[in-house]
């Protein structure tokens, strides 16, 4: 039976569901809007991208990985060369520089007063527990020839406040004291390193050492000989740059 009130609610529900319908279209619109305009903006930072500078790629280690490198360098590093025990006293650092491995270019002053070009190795090292730093020096000709092979050691007495150093030479078997106190002992400055030696089978009477430009890669060794121990010529330059491998 029709019923007034039945029939105009039929009527009305189409109406809510159209504007159900109205409503649901719009939102899927400005969903495919955004949709879209995130896409442009896609596109338009990949190719500003392209059109940038690029720069080196740099290949980042994972840090467990890095530490991990970083540990076994320096266990190898102390294993090799040995570690400053924290007992030794705090002045034996200042050799410190030496430990490592070290290619030279050298250039010796001839009696003829020519300068030769030679090539050498400096290796230095941390021995008797961490107490002494004893540093090899090796020198040949272009063409192999051995010129010079010895052996600094390096020791401080905390005691005294001096330094206690000798170089052996190998080839000579001499035994030489290095920096006494006789001889005005060891200076050290913001300069660098000088002391003094006095020669037993150089034709000369005194070499004065002297290490200047110390850093962590190089480090420059002039020698300087007299006979009074006053006037001195320069007779020998070593530049050291520490090895690579």
């Amino acid at each position: 039976m029709y019923h007034p009130r039945t029939r105009r609610r039929e009527r009305e529900f189409p109406c809510h569901l159209h504007l159900l319908r109205g409503r649901f279209k719009t939102e899927a619109i400005v969903k495919r809007q955004t949709a879209l305009l995130a896409v442009c903006m896609m596109f338009l930072v990949i190719s500003i991208q392209a059109q940038a500078p690029q720069s080196p790629q740099v290949l980042a280690r994972p840090m467990l990985e890095t530490a991990e490198d970083d540990s076994r360098a320096m266990k190898r590093a102390e294993r090799e060369y040995g570690k400053l025990n924290p007992k030794a006293p705090p002045e034996l650092s200042r050799f410190a520089f030496l430990i490592g491995e070290w290619s030279c270019d050298a250039e010796l002053k001839r009696g003829d007063g020519i300068w030769e070009s030679l090539k050498a190795t400096w290796e230095g090292r941390l021995i008797l527990d961490g107490y002494v730093i004893a540093d090899e020096y090796r020198m040949t000709t272009p063409a192999g020839e051995l010129l010079v092979l010895g052996i600094n050691l390096r020791s401080y007495d905390a005691k005294k406040k001096t330094w206690n150093m000798k170089w052996l030479n190998a080839l000579g078997g001499t035994w030489v004291d290095l920096g006494t106190e006789d001889l005005s002992g060891v200076k050290i400055d913001e300069k660098g390193i000088t002391y003094n030696m006095k020669e037993p089978v150089a034709s000369h009477v005194f070499t004065r050492a002297t290490y200047t430009n110390i850093s962590e890669n190089h480090f420059t060794w002039r020698g300087e000989k007299s006979d009074d121990g006053k006037a001195w010529e320069k007779f020998m330059v070593i530049e050291a740059y520490r090895s690579k491998n």
